[in-house]
């Protein structure tokens, strides 16, 4: 069972598609206010690790824990209610407005048949507001840009109301200032107590906001820890077979990579789980 004030318990998870073993042996927890963020190459299972948390995958091997009780025990309505994700895009054919769909994030709270009460439209407010969506909210889903996309995602995932909530690639299609102003927005709910998972290739958006970063290859954990423990030069080498170096500016870890290894110089850095 999980330790006391552990929000999160993953325990030697394993998953597999078809043939393909994509997690292999995962194991950490998470407290209540923590922001963690997984990086490693493509394919190294961050997302599928973050499908597993949410219950939209079930692991072959090993058990997942959100408030002490088992995932795979849980209904996804139940799930919803403690945790929520955030996908990397929106289909195409939601013919609603951005509006509409922020609202979305309240379904898990519906008790009676017409659910927009008072707290539903203030909580909708509030995201819409502090997402910068305002001028967008009646434009419908196919009308808005990648990045505007990203953040009616982040909207509705915070009108949730999660207890954890799961980020997969949030900087993917932001320009330079919203990748900060989301990063910020993300680290302002974890100081609120909310657990915030973030899965990015964007390393130095990582090290500068999370608590802890984890980093993972092959399906496994290679190293959990602080951004100091884990964002070394010999780490990215094994990783990401790039040369990087690992500099302090302004007091802030930046990772500045120089050249992939070449042949003969690649090292093979296996999950460990």
């Amino acid at each position: 069972m999980p330790a006391e004030g552990m929000l999160l318990r993953i325990e030697d998870v394993e998953f597999s598609y078809e043939a393909v073993h994509t997690l292999n042996g995962v194991r950490f927890e998470a407290r209540p206010g923590e922001f963690l963020g997984l990086i490693g190459p493509n394919g190294s299972g961050k997302t599928t690790l973050l499908r597993c948390i949410n219950g939209l995958l079930k692991p072959q091997k090993g058990a997942i824990y959100l408030e002490g009780s088992q995932v795979s025990k849980m209904k996804l309505s139940e799930i919803a209610k403690v945790c929520a994700g955030v996908p990397t895009d929106i289909p195409d054919d939601f013919n609603i407005s951005v509006e509409e769909y922020v609202y979305l994030g309240r379904y898990p709270h519906v008790e009676n048949i017409w659910w927009e009460e008072r707290e539903d439209e203030e909580q909708v407010e509030h995201a819409i507001e502090c997402f910068e969506l305002d001028p967008l909210r009646r434009r419908k889903l196919f009308e808005v840009s990648s990045g505007e996309k990203e953040r009616v995602l982040l909207a509705k995932a915070v009108v949730q109301e999660p207890k954890v909530l799961l980020v997969d690639e949030p900087s993917a299609h932001l320009d330079l200032k919203f990748k900060l102003e989301v990063m910020e927005r993300l680290h302002e709910l974890s100081r609120r107590g909310i657990t915030v998972i973030v899965a990015s290739h964007d390393i130095n958006l990582l090290i500068k906001y999370c608590d802890r970063v984890i980093i993972m290859k092959n399906g496994g954990i290679v190293k959990c820890g602080s951004p100091e423990e884990v964002m070394t030069p010999e780490l990215i080498r094994d990783v990401y077979e790039v040369e990087a170096v690992v500099v302090r500016e302004d007091g802030e870890l930046v990772a500045v990579p120089k050249r992939p290894l070449r042949e003969g110089e690649k090292r093979c850095a296996p999950g460990k789980g």
